[in-house]
């Protein structure tokens, strides 16, 4: 995949996440992968993919360490595509992205919910401190810093008060 990414994000992880995943044929065919598909025809029937599109982004995630490419048949040559570790890792951000639309829609618009798998009721994904067990929606307690890997320009961009960040006024 061609880099989008500026010279300055290179060290942001958002920026690095987006690289990976960012890409709306690379994020369903990821979901479709999180519900247990694994071929090939299996991601092209229900995504309606080309299949040169489906070929390059196949390519991409098992380039990226997120899908690993396994052969299940030697006569003709058959692969399939399988979560790999930090492919599984994805799956809270999916979780969370999912969450994200849903709390935007009725009851009544969802198409696809979470549900507890035993119970089979309907959950409500929070991300919360795993220290603290805070919510991280609140953004007060939570904001970025720079991290022990932070060049000069990330460690400028986070230096100064709350009141001092793009987007604040008055310490709000």
């Amino acid at each position: 995949m061609t880099s989008r990414m500026r010279l300055e994000d290179r060290e942001c992880p958002l920026s690095t996440t987006v690289q990976h995943v960012g890409e709306w044929w690379t994020l369903l065919i990821l979901h479709d992968a999180f519900d247990g598909y694994t071929r090939f025809d299996q991601f092209q029937q229900n995504l309606n993919i080309s299949t040169s599109m489906l070929t390059t982004r196949l390519k991409t995630l098992v380039a990226d360490d997120l899908l690993e490419r396994r052969l299940y048949q030697d006569k003709p040559a058959r692969y399939e595509y399988v979560l790999t570790e930090r492919g599984r890792s994805l799956r809270p951000v999916m979780v969370a992205l999912a969450a994200w639309g849903n709390r935007h829609l009725t009851p009544q618009e969802r198409s696809m919910i979470l549900v507890d798998a035993a119970s089979g009721e309907e959950v409500e994904p929070v991300l919360v401190d795993a220290r603290t067990g805070k919510n991280l929606d609140d953004s007060e307690a939570f904001v970025f810093a720079a991290g022990p890997a932070a060049s000069t320009a990330m460690r400028s961009r986070y230096t100064g008060s709350q009141s001092q960040r793009p987007g604040r006024v008055d310490g709000q």
